[in-house]
């Protein structure tokens, strides 16, 4: 009995010895296997032959072809046959197989040209292996779908014409898509993982001012230039020597946008509605504010009102401003708060005049505002009627077999200012200098871009006004003001 109980305890022993050894031996193969591969300085994991495969937890929001990021780039129905190629084509390119990957986003876009993402897809894939100017585009792809589009198609516009054109100085374009989300947070992140991508030469981006804000202190600490298209915030004058912008800021929206309301409407008293969470809200508010005082006019400080407010009420606060003798509603709304911009203009029902910053350019203010938007005057950076001797209104047409508006031609603006920034020089640091020497200039859709040493566009406004029309297909349309 004792020896079985012996043979019992030793067995038990063998076990656990076993046991522990097996224990030790795992524990030495994980110090001794490598950690996962962390980014190399360039930001870049090379797979295969080619595709650069971002490595951190910001790499599925970022694609040169290998990923899709827009789930849907087709107005109206989706078109299967379209998706179809695309996604053949992002799968070639995952796997470096460039020829298939061209011959698959030639075959989509054969399918569906109205394809913004699948262009820049399109000419990375016939670049391939090549050298290659890599420039980004940064958009509110997850947000904000079809501001996202509005702005790749800007960006494509020029890829497309400058590699067809045969390159800068025979070097062929390259644009590497971020999405962002339109989050101050993600869009640090995103910026932070594009200054370690050395190959990235300059930015188009970011989408609104908190945004670019956000971004823009990373792309300061990494010495990246960034140009945004639609961020309009005053703060981001003399932000960094490495953030400009194409589009005029708030403070000329708001004078424009004051002087119609003193000058051409004759009328003194407005009541504001904003959005105290955005930057760009807040920031063209307090501007049309002081230019209104600044002018003559009236404005009361309990008639700003706060759309982002739980306790808003459209109807109680177009009544309140009418008990008042308020004559002008002036909407700095953001997009975030475009719904209650429009029941706004649905309480008024054109009792008052109506004023809007440019994110009130949208085709859901004409399709649900309807009749009641009719006569509101808005403050846009560009116009497709704007300006009847340029020519990017029929190049973007010919391209895209559609009309495009202000965020596009800022956009493509942009992406020009990178491309001439780089014919001078291809390092980080030239395409900052250049930028900002004096005699800097590049050939846009709206004309000349040139910047301020505020890295401010040295650009004006447009105002537009909606009326019936039939170009949008709401019933409604934008139409430029007489200047």
């Amino acid at each position: 009995m004792a020896q079985r109980k012996e043979l019992i305890a030793n067995l038990i022993a063998l076990i656990g010895s076993l046991v522990l050894i097996g224990v030790v031996i795992g524990l030495l193969k994980m110090c001794s296997k490598p950690n996962e591969p962390l980014a190399p300085t360039t930001g870049i994991n090379k797979t295969g032959a080619g595709t650069a495969v971002l490595t951190t937890g910001v790499r599925e929001r970022i694609s040169q072809g290998e990923k899709m990021l827009l789930k849907k780039e087709e107005s109206g129905t989706e078109k299967p046959e379209f998706q179809a190629a695309k996604q053949k084509g992002v799968r070639a390119m995952a796997e470096s197989n460039y020829q298939q990957a061209a011959h698959e986003f030639e075959e989509a876009i054969q399918k569906y040209r109205n394809a913004h993402e699948t262009l820049i897809y399109l000419n990375n894939a016939r670049i391939g292996d090549n050298k290659a100017q890599t420039i980004a585009v940064v958009a509110p792809i997850g947000s904000d779908p079809n501001g996202a589009l509005e702005i790749l198609r800007g960006v494509a516009q020029v890829q497309n014409e400058i590699n067809q054109a045969g390159g800068i100085n025979g070097v062929p374009i390259k644009v590497v898509i971020a999405n962002d989300s339109d989050d101050p947070e993600i869009a640090k992140q995103v910026a932070s993982e594009l200054v370690k991508t050395s190959e990235v030469l300059g930015v188009v981006g970011h989408f609104s001012s908190g945004a670019t804000l956000a971004a823009g202190e990373e792309y300061n600490a990494g010495k990246l230039v960034t140009i945004s298209p639609v961020s309009t915030a005053v703060k981001l004058s003399d932000f960094s020597p490495y953030v400009f912008r194409t589009v005029p800021n708030d403070a000329i929206a708001a004078k424009e946008l004051a002087k119609y309301m003193l000058a051409s409407l004759k009328k003194q008293k407005a009541a504001v509605f904003y959005n105290s969470q955005s930057d760009y809200s807040k920031s063209l508010k307090s501007k049309f504010v002081e230019e209104v005082f600044a002018n003559g006019g009236q404005l009361d400080k309990d008639l700003e009102f706060d759309l982002s407010d739980s306790g808003f009420s459209a109807r109680q606060s177009v009544e309140k401003a009418i008990e008042r003798g308020v004559q002008v509603l002036m909407l700095a709304a953001n997009t975030g708060v475009l719904d209650k911009a429009l029941l706004v203009i649905q309480a008024n029902q054109k009792r008052l005049s109506l004023l809007g910053g440019d994110d009130v350019y949208a085709p859901k203010i004409m399709a649900d505002g309807g009749e009641a938007a009719v006569g509101m005057i808005v403050a846009v950076a560009w116009h497709i009627d704007g300006n009847p001797g340029s020519d990017f209104p029929r190049s973007s047409g010919q391209l895209w077999g559609s009309p495009v508006n202000w965020r596009t031609a800022m956009s493509y603006d942009a992406a020009q200012a990178l491309t001439a920034a780089l014919k001078r020089n291809t390092t980080r640091a030239g395409v900052q200098q250049a930028l900002s020497a004096p005699d800097f200039s590049a050939t846009g859709a709206s004309g000349t871009v040139q910047f301020l040493s505020s890295g401010d566009r040295n650009g004006s406004i447009q105002l537009v006004e909606i009326r019936p029309g039939n170009r949008s297909g709401t019933g409604y349309d934008f139409v430029p003001v007489p200047r």
